[in-house]
């Protein structure tokens, strides 16, 4: 088996994406995404979307030269438009932004509008965590979630992250979830390895079980905990796509699609400073 550094994963993966359109910094930045979501292994964040990145760069469908454009509309209120380009360099843009506001107000937020996917959420939460904050995230994405007991895909699988700075310039908790019992990447991935998968991941498109990924990408994905993670799913979309300025799940349109209208998601981050925590001594 060949070893690869996760050094020559970023290189070669912001080579690709400059040498199909992208900017050097968005490039740089979204290199360093794929290159930290690999050493997780988190393989569906990783290099699993760099050859459709290049296809939508070439095709125009992400703008790789796009300007993040960075607002404070009150403040400790933050909203960057990406302007159709990638989440990544436009959360760079306004990260330092929102945690200095949050220093002076103790809680800010961060919409970031008009971006392309930011696939793993937790990669941002864990900046905020790792600036001394703690990080609350929320994103929604294309359709592919029934309401329990339906079948008309209404959400996407919608992830939430959380993290937590260990006080020491270091990260003590993390999660990163999608609100459905598995990441869309999950069925892809098996369809394209022609494995079945688990029963209770999804539905077809009759609202029945299923372990074909075929069918379930024809179908439904599942709320986790039914409607409990539906419920999850419904807070993210409204304040991804409410409070951001992103389109309803519904609008958005197919991550990997190689052309077209861009993806057009939102994100949004709570930032709380943990020293205006109550102090009772």
């Amino acid at each position: 088996m060949v070893q690869v550094s996760l050094k020559e994963i970023e290189t070669v993966t912001q080579t690709a994406l400059m040498a199909h359109g992208a900017d050097a910094f968005p490039a740089a930045e979204v290199a360093r995404a794929v290159a930290i979501a690999e050493s997780h292994g988190n393989r569906i964040c990783g290099l699993y979307y760099v050859e459709s990145y290049c296809q939508q760069l070439r095709s125009g469908r992400v703008k790789g030269d796009a300007r993040p454009d960075v607002r404070t509309l009150r403040s400790a209120v933050v909203l960057v438009d990406a302007g159709y380009g990638f989440a990544q360099p436009a959360f760079s843009y306004g990260l330092p932004v929102a945690l200095d506001a949050a220093r002076q107000a103790g809680v800010a937020t961060l919409g970031v509008g008009k971006a392309h996917t930011c696939t793993s959420l937790g990669y941002f939460t864990e900046q905020i965590a790792l600036a001394g904050m703690i990080g609350i995230g929320f994103t929604n994405a294309s359709p592919i979630v029934a309401a329990p007991g339906g079948k008309t895909r209404i959400i996407g699988t919608n992830p939430i992250a959380f993290s937590v700075p260990d006080g020491q310039g270091g990260v003590a908790m993390q999660f990163d979830q999608s609100t459905t019992t598995v990441a869309l990447g999950k069925i892809t991935m098996a369809k394209a390895a022609g494995e079945r998968i688990p029963e209770g991941w999804a539905l077809d498109a009759d609202g029945n079980p299923t372990t074909d990924p075929e069918a379930a990408l024809a179908g439904s994905l599942v709320s986790i905990g039914a409607y409990k993670g539906w419920g999850f799913g419904l807070m993210a979309e409204i304040l991804a796509a409410g409070m951001a300025g992103g389109v309803l799940s519904q609008d958005v349109k197919p991550l990997k699609a190689p052309e077209g209208a861009p993806h057009d998601l939102g994100q949004y981050y709570i930032v709380l400073d943990p020293a205006t925590g109550p102090n009772f001594a």
